[in-house]
């Protein structure tokens, strides 16, 4: 009989020569148990999505009830249902009266692609910025403003009349002008391996999109819903975007995403032509109740309050002569390596020994550490502990 991962390899689609390949049977709290007993602590919450850790039991019970009620029903936007319109308006609450009409879709990339879309459509423009090493997913489009060339190339010819700047350098925004129908950026970039841009150099960002006309889509699929400390990412630097794009955490561990703008804008996709843009999972019920379930776990709970310290922590214990720098905005860190080398030896001896993290797509030299917010100060120690004694064998090692 073939195995698990035999018929993982021969029946699954691969995405690299390399898979992790781990073999995971079930999850709890910050937990992944594979068949044998052998438990690992997840340091990277799927990326990102599990910041309540795993099978928290309000998202769980909320999934449990919706069950009983109904699932499908009808492409997004044509039945009034319960789920979207409960989470819609909580959602609309927590963000400012610009960004009150959402509009759910089932991933990042998806949000981004109704973002683009949306930005086009409703100021008559073509041109779309965006910037060196963000990140904002694999479709035609999303791939078309990635700032990767190296993930690019080969799928060309992409989108025209795409540009892109250099995150944080003020004088490349110049290059935004009145043909230019939005901007997009991600607040923090995550696969650049945790670049923080300063608070002047957004607040001028969003200076020149006003200028000029310009929308300014903010990327927080991976940064928000408390990972930065924050509910939103955008919170820390006292400006807002004119289209919010969200997924990962959004769903509770369920799979959704969504674009949030104004109703003025919002309204140029429903009209000439109607239904400018449709999708038939969009909102899915089951998604909708766990998203509003894990949203309001972080609004009544304090791990939103919590997470700064926690970063202290993991600062304050990730020290040793190969560790180049940590760079960290809340529970998102880079642990940064001198090489890729290196950083793939250090975790691929984590994941032995029980503590599973990543490397960053476009920064193989450092390591990811993204766990859920749930995450304890013990489990904290426990993780830097393995960390620091599988770097310090593998340099012992090196030098051998």
């Amino acid at each position: 009989m073939p195995t698990q991962r035999e018929l993982f390899l021969h029946h699954l689609a691969q995405t690299s020569p390399a898979p992790l390949s781990l073999e995971i049977e079930k999850a709890k709290g910050v937990y992944l148990y594979g068949p044998k007993g052998n438990k690992y602590l997840d340091l990277i919450s799927g990326i990102s999505v599990s910041n309540l850790g795993h099978g928290h039991p309000k998202v769980l019970g909320a999934i449990s009830k919706q069950l009983k009620k109904h699932l499908h029903l009808m492409v997004y936007g044509e039945f009034v249902q319960g789920p979207q319109v409960a989470f819609a308006t909580l959602l609309g609450k927590q963000l400012p009266p610009s960004l009150r009409s959402v509009y759910f879709v089932n991933s990042g990339a998806e949000a981004i692609e109704g973002a683009m879309k949306l930005a086009k459509r409703s100021t008559g423009r073509t041109e779309i910025i965006s910037f060196h090493n963000d990140y904002h997913g694999s479709t035609q489009g999303a791939l078309s403003i990635m700032g990767n060339e190296e993930l690019k190339k080969d799928f060309r010819p992409l989108l025209p009349d795409t540009r892109l700047l250099r995150f944080g350098n003020k004088e490349d925004l110049k290059l935004i002008t009145t043909k230019t129908a939005c901007v997009v950026a991600e607040t923090i970039q995550g696969e650049a391996g945790v670049i923080v841009p300063s608070k002047d150099y957004l607040q001028q960002l969003r200076k020149r999109c006003t200028e000029t006309g310009t929308l300014l889509v903010l990327d927080e699929i991976q940064c928000a819903f408390g990972r930065t400390g924050k509910l939103f990412g955008f919170e820390h630097y006292g400006i807002r975007p004119d289209i919010l794009c969200l997924a990962k955490a959004l769903g509770g561990g369920m799979p959704l995403g969504a674009f949030i703008s104004s109703q003025q804008i919002m309204s140029s996709l429903s009209n000439n032509p109607a239904l400018g843009h449709i999708t038939t999972f969009g909102g899915h019920p089951l998604c909708c109740v766990a998203g509003q379930a894990a949203l309001e776990v972080l609004l009544k709970g304090s791990l939103v309050k919590q997470v700064q310290k926690k970063e202290k922590l993991f600062r304050s214990l990730l020290k040793h002569k190969a560790i180049k720098e940590v760079r960290s905005k809340g529970l998102l860190i880079a642990v940064q390596f001198e090489n890729e080398a290196l950083n793939k030896k250090v975790i691929a001896n984590c994941i032995e020994n029980g503590v599973v993290t990543d490397w960053f797509l476009f920064n193989d030299s450092a390591m990811r550490i993204a766990p859920p917010l749930t995450i304890t100060e013990a489990e904290i120690r426990k993780a830097c502990a393995i960390i620091l004694k599988c770097l310090m064998i593998i340099c012992e090692t090196t030098r051998q």
